[in-house]
């Protein structure tokens, strides 16, 4: 049983499944659960913590960064995803969004369960070998923050992983405190140097050869349960 006014938001296409899903989670935990279209925006509700639970098999990567994006506005939500295939799939998907818990397909409802309760708790939730997987990730990418890559500069390292945000050139120049068009003629010298020629080309060979950085700190001092 969870204690104070915390709420489980799974985000999914509402079917009788996902119905009886939600009320085996309502009734473990004794909290609030409610749903969500993967097409609605994220509301902050009145809840101490909220954990937003997105079904993999019905929210596509775009979807999920979109609502990383909106969750990450309140401070008392956190991100999960549920029902994926396997741990390339998680570890792809903790690149581009800030995930505290990781379920995957093959999960009993009882671990899920228990998952949950611990994110409601503040702590995270995924495997060892996930977690593994995560800080080596964050290792290499304080490992790049510090010496050229491939003929990049410092410089052009931030604005390559920036692009790996999603971000638009103008969010960009904002971000760095720059113009656009510094933006721009940054993009073209990389592209160069890296032989690609468009933004998803650039990414690509940003996650095959970066840690690229990330908009948002990971919280992964805190202690992680593993499933």
């Amino acid at each position: 049983m969870i204690t104070g006014n915390a709420m489980v938001l799974l985000v999914t296409d509402c079917n009788p499944q996902s119905a009886l899903f939600m009320d085996y989670i309502r009734q473990q935990l004794e909290c609030q659960v409610a749903s969500a279209s993967p097409d609605e925006d994220y509301t902050p509700g009145q809840a101490d913590r909220t954990i937003v639970l997105l079904d993999t098999d019905h929210v596509d990567e775009g979807t999920m960064q979109r609502w990383d994006a909106d969750a990450s506005q309140d401070a008392s939500a956190e991100l999960a995803a549920i029902n994926i295939s396997d741990e390339e799939e998680a570890a792809s998907l903790l690149v581009s969004t800030h995930l505290q818990g990781v379920f995957y397909r093959q999960d009993s409802l009882s671990l899920i369960s228990k998952g949950i309760a611990k994110l409601l708790e503040g702590d995270m939730w995924m495997s060892r070998p996930l977690m593994t997987r995560l800080l080596d990730f964050y290792r290499r990418q304080q490992l790049n923050a510090y010496r050229p890559v491939c003929g990049l500069t410092q410089r052009e390292v931030e604005i390559i992983g920036l692009l790996g945000t999603g971000a638009s050139n103008t969010e960009i120049a904002d971000q760095l405190f720059v113009s656009e068009h510094t933006v721009k003629s940054h993009l073209y010298n990389i592209f160069r140097k890296i032989k690609v020629h468009n933004r998803i080309q650039a990414m690509n060979w940003a996650r095959q050869n970066l840690a690229m950085p990330v908009s948002r700190t990971p919280r992964i001092a805190r202690r992680a349960q593993m499933s």
